[in-house]
């Protein structure tokens, strides 16, 4: 993209901020510019977390009724999945898919549950309950 193409339409999604970019100058080179964004991306941005705060909702429901632990809900509700839960708390993918079921995450130790709670940025007793 040219520096004069950067798109400064503007993005509610980034509340006022603006953030960096790479474009090519005159010169041809690759510099750093910011950008405050643009309409299309608010619109994928809105997107996506209209189907996260959408899928919160619906862990929080299957966690109410025993079919998933608070852990699902709190994940949903930081705007993670199992990927990014997997990479900030250590756990590989299918250990925390085995803890999103109530039973497993029951029997969890203090010290993995903790490793949860700093990647949620929560503290433990929020991590084990529905609000």
């Amino acid at each position: 993209m040219d520096l004069d193409a950067v798109p400064q339409e503007g993005n509610a999604t980034l509340d006022g901020h603006s953030k960096l970019m790479y474009a090519r100058d005159a010169q041809g080179r690759v510099v750093t510019t910011t950008s405050r964004g643009w309409e299309a991306e608010e619109i994928v941005t809105s997107h996506a977390v209209d189907v996260l705060v959408e899928q919160a909702k619906e862990a929080r429901e299957r966690a109410k009724a025993g079919l998933a632990s608070p852990l699902e809900y709190w994940m949903y509700e930081r705007r993670m999945d199992v990927a990014l839960l997997s990479q900030t708390s250590g756990f590989w993918q299918w250990r925390v898919r085995r803890h999103l079921q109530p039973r497993h995450f029951a029997a969890l130790s203090q010290a993995h549950l903790a490793r949860y709670a700093e990647a949620l940025g929560l503290p433990i007793s929020t991590l084990q309950a529905l609000p």
